[in-house]
């Protein structure tokens, strides 16, 4: 899974309440997670350990990003 900030539509709105903000700090361009990985931030966030991943990537018939590679976290 690609973790693409510069095209999330929750970006300056969720980002201080995201997972990736809490563990990485100010946000990355973009990070790489494997299902593993983001299994476990969905089971730390569930714990309420950490904040869930907050990233909403628009629909590509609405000129934003393709689906597929890219898809939401756990809310």
């Amino acid at each position: 899974m690609l973790i693409d900030c510069d095209r999330c539509e929750m970006r300056d709105i969720g980002c201080d309440d995201c997972v990736v903000t809490a563990l990485l700090g100010s946000t990355p361009g973009s990070v790489h997670i494997d299902e593993g990985e983001r299994a476990a931030l969905g089971v730390l966030a569930e714990s309420g350990l950490v904040p869930p991943l907050r990233l909403v990537v628009g629909d590509a018939r609405a000129g934003g990003s393709p689906g597929g590679s890219r898809a939401a976290g756990t809310a």
